[in-house]
């Protein structure tokens, strides 16, 4: 919790997700209609309701804000935390738990979407726990077991009501592989079946059941093709090579994902300890075939694989401690590597801001809008870079050494996650100056004003959440050419980046530039004189 709760309000919510989650339930509060997901008061078709609702339970506590977004991923990383520690003591022993707790708790992504708003984390956790219910059965003799299949149904449909099919998706896959390994032996009995289906429709079908009785089929039809999409096709230019989510995962997922690698062979494991390893590295599977076959490549897609990763590296871990066996070669090596290039990158954010004016009189930065952004005016107190290097030299001392301890070793678990705390208090706000900062005070500052605000060439929900947007200024269909050249009753405010200012100055001469600022510019419309003859813009 002191590492977990501190600091989450300390810097604007990042377009699109964060905004995106925030938004929606900041609209239920304004609405009153928890029932109803919507993005600029109308229906979004994109997202179930659950993590929303904890959002803006969230928001209702504390008031809308920053803080408020993240507070439940927070929440989220405490339950997680905890629950790895109890089942590894079920599984094995405390110890065990505690390592599970290290691996999970002290890798890059982990941690970091603890502290962000997005939904992936409830996600994740309602699978996990799913996978766990219907491992469960399987870890001791085998015997019928109703209960347990009915809370994993549960769990799972808590994911689909969080994030959509794909929690279905995931854990099914998962179960077909483990029973298809064993040719289906001991597959669930009709009891079972039965057991799961009625948890999984207990609060997985009650969303989109209300959604028909109130006869919004369209928006369930919608939710559907959506992420049909998603799974077929490139989403907003979030395409990437196959290999995409392996490295992800090498990387943002380590420590853990160098030790995990070491428990890919054939482990001296057994009992229930094996059973379940075979559970996870099949989950580890089905997630990195899945996100590998989606065309639409994005970060946390593949973040449930940090549960089977974490679980691996603390069997590796744990093993390596009761043998005291030193560290294979090629583990060294490519720990050290990745430590050193994370920590390079830290070191590399600030020292850029301390040399950017050399860098930017070399000429290799073309892009206008980027150029834009490298002019924002960020205060850097000149220590800011040792964060980065003292994780890169831990790093290097821990799997450099040829007989490391790997007691010494698990400190690098904690200092990964004080490293990612210091960045998240101390880097993220100044990276945040540089990237989005000028347009979201602009959209602040039109909170309370009677006007519409829309961004043009570039998608965004950050002038619906920023300027606290209420019905009265929502498009409601009406098309963006409404707001530049038809008969708008109340000003329009634009945003736009730099490089399409003159487009659209040419094509809507109406607008006026009002300012400009680290590559964004802020423009006016004023509503049409009486007798001017404006356009409807239908």
């Amino acid at each position: 919790m002191l590492l977990l709760f501190p600091f989450l309000g300390s810097v604007h919510l990042f377009d699109w997700d964060e905004i995106n989650f925030a938004e929606i339930a900041r609209e239920m509060l304004v609405t009153g209609k928890w029932w109803l997901v919507q993005i600029d008061f109308v229906p979004f078709e994109e997202k179930p309701p659950l993590f929303a609702w904890l959002q803006a339970l969230s928001m209702h506590l504390f008031g809308v804000s920053e803080f408020a977004a993240r507070f439940p991923n927070a929440l989220c990383g405490v339950f997680t935390l905890l629950a790895l520690y109890h089942l590894g003591r079920r599984l094995k022993d405390g110890a065990f738990g505690l390592l599970w707790v290290l691996c999970y708790g002290g890798s890059w992504l982990p941690f970091f979407y603890f502290k962000s708003g997005i939904i992936d984390p409830w996600f994740n956790l309602f699978i996990f726990g799913g996978v766990w219910f219907a491992a469960k059965p399987y870890l001791g003799k085998r015997s019928p077991s109703p209960l347990n299949f009915f809370l994993s149904g549960l769990f799972i449909g808590l994911a689909v009501l969080t994030k959509g099919p794909v929690g279905l998706l995931l854990f099914g896959a998962t179960l077909l592989a483990y029973l298809g390994w064993h040719r289906f032996r001991n597959f669930p009995t009709v009891g079972e079946q039965g057991a799961f289906a009625a948890g999984f429709l207990m609060f997985g079908g009650v969303w989109f059941v209300l959604e028909l009785l109130q006869g919004r089929e369209e928006t369930l039809l919608g939710f559907l093709r959506y992420h049909i999409r998603l799974l077929t096709t490139p989403d907003a230019g979030h395409g990437g090579p196959f290999f995409y989510h392996f490295l992800v995962l090498l990387v943002g997922v380590f420590p853990a994902s160098v030790f995990a690698l070491g428990e890919m062979r054939k482990s001296p494991d057994e009992g229930a300890v094996s059973t379940f390893r075979h559970w996870m590295l099949l989950l580890l599977a089905v997630v990195l075939i899945v996100f590998s076959l989606v065309q639409t490549k994005i970060l946390h897609y593949s973040s449930l694989a940090y549960f089977p990763i974490s679980f691996l590296a603390a069997l590796y871990l744990r093993r390596r401690l009761d043998d005291r066996a030193v560290l294979p070669g090629w583990m060294r090596g490519l720990g050290t590597f990745l430590g050193v290039a994370l920590g390079l990158l830290l070191v590399a954010l600030p020292l850029f801001s301390r040399f950017k004016e050399r860098i930017l009189a070399t000429g290799w930065i073309r892009d206008p809008f980027a150029l834009g952004n490298l002019q924002a005016e960020v205060e850097w107190q000149g220590w800011e870079f040792l964060i980065g290097v003292v994780f890169l030299e831990a790093a290097a001392y821990f799997f450099g050494r040829k007989k490391p301890a790997t007691s010494r070793l698990l400190l690098l678990f904690p200092l990964t996650a004080l490293t990612v705390f210091l960045s998240l208090a101390v880097l993220a706000p100044r990276v945040e100056a540089v990237t989005q900062r000028a347009a979201i005070e602009f959209y602040e500052s039109l909170q309370g004003a009677d006007a519409y605000v829309y961004p043009l060439g570039f998608k965004s929900y950050a002038h619906l959440f920023y300027t606290r947007k209420g019905p009265e200024t929502a498009l409601r269909g009406r098309p963006k050419e409404w707001l530049l050249s038809g008969s708008i009753d109340k000003p329009a405010y634009f945003v736009c980046k730099v490089h399409r200012l003159e487009q659209y100055l040419k094509t809507y001469p109406e607008l006026e530039v009002l300012d400009r600022r680290n590559g964004y510019i802020f423009l006016r419309r004023q509503p049409p004189k009486a007798g001017s003859g404006g356009g409807e813009g239908h």
